[in-house]
């Protein structure tokens, strides 16, 4: 019986990293939607959207599940409560993918993000997607050295997002106030994206060590 519930905590934590990876995917292929204005890639962020919902429902059935029927004390039941916080974390951050493909699919035909932007929102991208692969792994290992990367990794997004907004409050900006909502929304969206992966890092933190770490909301 032992046995059985170490092996379904160590089932909820492997459906965290799959759906980790799966809001990964996401935000790789709303970039694209994004720069792009590949309708297809939107089309396939808002639908596999569910995928990650369904997965976020059943972790959290489980875990519950198993506080319910094991009563989990010290270790065990801070990997549940942990993963409770942590599966909230992900599938928001999928949320935030979500919101990007829906902003790629609005502008259609066009792009959303202005030429002298593509550059700076592709950076952008990137990072998140380099971030989430490193939150997954973060998770599967439980690596603290890999954890505190995060928190540099993230210092770099949030200098892409203030570069956003110096082009857009420079008197040499001459795009249109729709033009500039939706790169301030999606610029925000990215951002966010990271602060997400990061509380995920910052919970794992604790798990290993039982030191709390302030999480940003």
């Amino acid at each position: 019986m032992r046995d059985q519930y170490h092996d379904e905590l160590d089932g909820v934590t492997q459906s965290l990293v799959d759906i980790t990876r799966l809001a990964g995917s996401a935000i790789n292929r709303a970039t694209t939607a994004l720069l792009e204005a590949d309708l297809q890639e939107a089309e396939a962020v808002i639908s596999g959207d569910a995928a990650i919902d369904q997965l976020y429902a059943d972790i959290e059935a489980r875990a519950l599940d198993l506080l319910a029927r094991q009563q989990p004390v010290a270790s065990d039941l801070r990997v549940l409560i942990t993963s409770l916080r942590m599966v909230a974390d992900i599938e928001r951050m999928g949320d935030l993918a979500l919101h990007i493909a829906k902003v790629a699919r609005r502008r259609y035909p066009a792009s959303a993000i202005p030429p002298e932007l593509h550059a700076t929102v592709l950076e952008m991208g990137q990072v998140a997607q380099r971030i989430c692969a490193k939150c997954s792994s973060v998770i599967a290992g439980r690596d603290l050295a890999l954890a505190a990367e995060l928190e540099r990794d993230d210092d770099v997004m949030d200098d892409l997002h203030r570069k956003l907004f110096r082009v857009l409050l420079d008197d040499a900006w001459h795009g249109s106030i729709e033009g500039a909502i939706d790169v301030t929304s999606c610029g925000r969206y990215y951002e966010r994206f990271c602060d997400h992966a990061v509380s995920v890092a910052r919970r794992v933190i604790y798990l290993v060590t039982g030191e709390r770490v302030t999480v940003e909301s």
